[in-house]
């Protein structure tokens, strides 16, 4: 009920949460049809998993590269403004995918078009986890960054499968027309926005911008970044728990290990499915344990991370599509509590005028270790073949082990240091 309550009582965030609805449900559309579609493209080439993972690193290297700018415009400029016009940038190029439809050929236009899309896309996210502290009150930001993880969750769960069956029963063309038209829509919903001058929630305990607009530069967020070790820490969430390929292995597995319908649709739509249902129920189980405190937020990432490993080495041992949908499910849960209280953590914890440059350094690093993830994922499945691909799991699965045991380190030392400052100031609150 306090979704339900919030969405009633906040009409600027409710228009933001369903223009990320209706963007999301398209994007699930075309993720499902280019993905079968690069794949029927190279079924007999012997490329097929590098193919795959080219095509999802045109989805993360060129936000990537973009990140330093797209913060920057992000804590420079209108980011309602910013929110308008990426949506309807992607609109078009999304329409450009349209040329892509008809023969092998034209898997090259396939990658350019996605890389632009992406590309535009960069300043999407960042800008619109820094508007969220400004339209949402502080108390309502764990309840806020809930719902927009599950309902990504759900829009890749309902997506997914819808957008298989789209595809199966009116082409690829349609699935992409869709997608179009959802980004015009997301971009008329956050138009009747109204974003109030001074954050709602007070972010990073000030109201006030301190810094003249055109001191709001990359380096100048870095040096942010370098004072504050508590900041530092939450960026590197989402990083640590993207060590590996999720989307390549899984599209290798529904496609040609437990592969159903054509061209392997159907078993990717469950699998996809899957994690969108893991992901929903992670964050809404592990709320009950949460006091919106920031320490009992750390602690709460570490439960995610160790099912994250769970959720690899349930994949690696699984002997069918019906357990390897429990595998999937149990990894997103662990991946979307820790995206979610991540992003409270920075947006508790960050000054508005940096919101944009830290987020930007967010997904920049969860986007580089998806790239690096990616490609390795790719190489080792075309150098060793298929029959490799269980070995490569539970590779995934003790490269995740990495990242827990560094997460419960960095927490350990994060709350020593707030113990000692607390105990030479007892006035200041330690943890945000």
């Amino acid at each position: 009920m306090d979704y339900v309550q919030l969405l009633s009582s906040n009409r600027d965030f409710a228009k933001l949460w369903a223009a990320q609805l209706v963007s999301l449900l398209g994007d699930w559309f075309s993720t499902i049809v280019i993905s079968a579609l690069i794949v029927s493209y190279t079924e007999d080439t012997g490329y097929q998993g590098i193919a795959v993972s080219g095509f999802l690193i045109a989805r993360m290297l060129p936000p990537f590269l973009a990140r330093p700018i797209a913060g920057v415009l992000a804590d420079r400029f209108d980011r309602k403004r910013l929110l308008i016009v990426s949506d309807l940038a992607r609109s078009l190029v999304v329409l450009g995918l349209l040329f892509t439809t008809r023969s092998p050929e034209y898997l090259p236009l396939v990658y350019f078009f996605v890389i632009i899309q992406f590309l535009v896309s960069s300043v999407f996210e960042p800008a619109r986890n820094a508007i969220m502290p400004s339209i949402l009150y502080r108390h309502q930001l764990i309840i806020g960054n809930t719902l927009s993880s599950v309902t990504w969750s759900a829009m890749l769960a309902i997506g997914a499968i819808t957008g298989g069956l789209v595809a199966e029963v009116f082409g690829t063309e349609i699935a992409l027309l869709v997608d179009s038209m959802t980004f015009v829509l997301s971009a008329v919903l956050v138009a009747m926005i109204v974003v109030p001058e001074s954050p709602r929630s007070e972010v990073g305990g000030a109201q006030r911008m301190t810094k003249d607009i055109s001191e709001r530069t990359f380096l100048d967020g870095l040096r942010y970044f370098r004072r504050h070790p508590e900041t530092a820490a939450a960026v590197f969430v989402k990083a640590g728990m993207s060590i590996t390929s999720t989307d390549a292995l899984l599209i290798i597995y529904g496609t040609q290990v437990f592969a159903r319908g054509q061209q392997g649709i159907t078993s990717m739509a469950i699998l996809w499915t899957a994690f969108g249902f893991g992901a929903i129920v992670g964050p809404l189980i592990s709320n009950r344990f949460s006091d919106d405190s920031v320490r009992v937020l750390r602690r709460l990432i570490a439960a995610g991370f160790a099912l994250i490993v769970a959720g690899w080495f349930i994949w690696g041992i699984a002997p069918s599509l019906e357990l390897l949908t429990l595998a999937v499910t149990v990894r997103a849960m662990g991946g979307s509590i820790n995206w979610t209280y991540s992003s409270v953590i920075i947006q508790q914890q960050v000054h508005d005028e940096y919101l944009g440059r830290m987020f930007s350094l967010d997904f920049a690093g969860f986007e580089l270790v998806q790239t690096i993830g990616i490609l390795a994922v790719g190489l080792a499945i075309d150098f060793f073949g298929n029959g490799a691909v269980q070995g490569i799991v539970f590779a995934s699965a003790l490269a995740a082990v990495i990242p827990l045991l560094l997460w419960l380190r960095m927490t350990s030392w994060l709350e020593s240091r707030e113990n000692a400052a607390a105990w030479t100031a007892p006035d200041l609150v330690a943890g945000g």
